[in-house]
């Protein structure tokens, strides 16, 4: 089947064709996404209002042009899925209503699709991965480890206390003067600094549970630029760099507490570990991944670049696999805002 997927649950519109095949392989036919980074960077984060506006006068193009990429037409559409939440309710509420117009106009089935277990099934897509799996997800507003054994079926370990760790990184990068989006910006100047250089806390660390926390690592960071201001390059590379090791060194602690977790309920010899969301392009969480999956003789899966960040392919998907399950929505299906991956609906 060939299903559309919209995506404009923050400050990227997107649109993609992804064909499932009846043996459950998957292929992109076409992934467009246009980000609002240069609306945005002004004001050091996202703005709601400024990113539903932008929703509105992008999306029917971008949608125009999956359909030429794929070299498709309306009419050879098995499905629409659009991002239902969680996110930004205005710019839900454009990819949404847009979704079911196109449903209704060409008789389509419609499907709500959940934002993280877009994420979340991503590793299918790429990867042709099979159930159960762990997914340590990591984007700007989720830090979770959720155990997935199906489609709709999903437990949630743990997550964050606090902030997000793609949070904690734009907020350290606004601290250090580096600029929005921080997570690139962090990473960036970290490779030029050396992580042992200031002791940062490793909050959560030892603990029992899959929960993380990354405020007070913030709240340090904070006291140690402070410290040392005013800052100069150097030492602001020497942040960034100790600021990076310390979340790598809660990611991967987090992560062992809910493998061992995953590995007791499902008898996984050789557990599948993904990794999912933005903060994966992260290349030293990679790395620090791989190396803990290698020596606790699990896969990792981490997927390509492009589909790490929010994307229509992963809507579209997640849409694909709902329906090849028979799981449809009605065309009253709300926006919504919150929408943990714990609750969506199996039937």
């Amino acid at each position: 089947m060939r299903v559309l997927g919209i995506e404009t649950s923050c400050d990227e519109t997107a649109a993609a064709i992804v064909l499932r095949e009846a043996d459950g392989a998957g292929h992109i036919l076409s992934n467009v996404v246009l980000s609002q980074l240069a609306e945005h960077s002004a004001y050091g984060g996202v703005v709601p209002e400024i990113a539903a506006r932008a929703h509105v006068e992008a999306l029917d193009t971008l949608i125009a042009r999956a359909l030429a990429e794929a070299g498709l037409g309306f009419d050879a559409l098995d499905g629409v899925a659009a991002t239902a939440g969680p996110g930004l309710i205005g710019g839900l509420l454009v990819g949404l209503m847009t979704g079911k117009a196109i449903a209704l106009a060409r008789g389509l089935p419609f499907v709500a699709v959940n934002h993280l277990e877009a994420h979340a099934l991503t590793p299918r897509l790429s990867d042709a991965v099979t159930f159960p799996y762990l997914v340590l997800l990591v984007t700007g507003g989720h830090t979770q480890l959720v155990a997935v054994s199906d489609v709709g079926r999903c437990e949630r370990y743990g997550g964050t206390v606090d902030d997000a760790v793609g949070e904690a990184f734009d907020k350290a990068a606004k601290m250090l003067g580096l600029g929005w989006p921080g997570g690139p910006a962090v990473e960036k100047r970290a490779a030029r600094g050396n992580a042992a250089a200031i002791d940062l806390p490793r909050p959560m660390v030892g603990r029992s549970g899959a929960d993380f926390s990354f405020s007070g690592l913030k709240t340090a960071l904070r006291i140690e630029a402070e410290r040392r201001a005013p800052l100069d390059e150097a030492t602001i590379s020497d942040l960034c760099a100790s600021f990076q090791a310390a979340i790598v060194d809660c990611l991967v602690d987090r992560t062992g507490h809910g493998l061992q977790r995953f590995i007791e309920e499902t008898g996984e010899r050789r557990p599948i570990l993904v990794v999912a969301g933005g903060v994966a392009a992260n290349s030293a969480v990679r790395r620090a991944l791989e190396g803990f999956a290698e020596s606790h003789d699990a896969r990792l899966v981490a997927p390509p670049l492009d589909l790490c960040g929010d994307n229509a392919a992963m809507v579209a998907w997640a849409g694909a696999e709902r329906l090849a399950r028979g799981l449809t929505d009605s065309l009253d299906a709300p926006a919504r805002a919150r929408w943990p991956i714990d609750e969506i609906r199996t039937a």
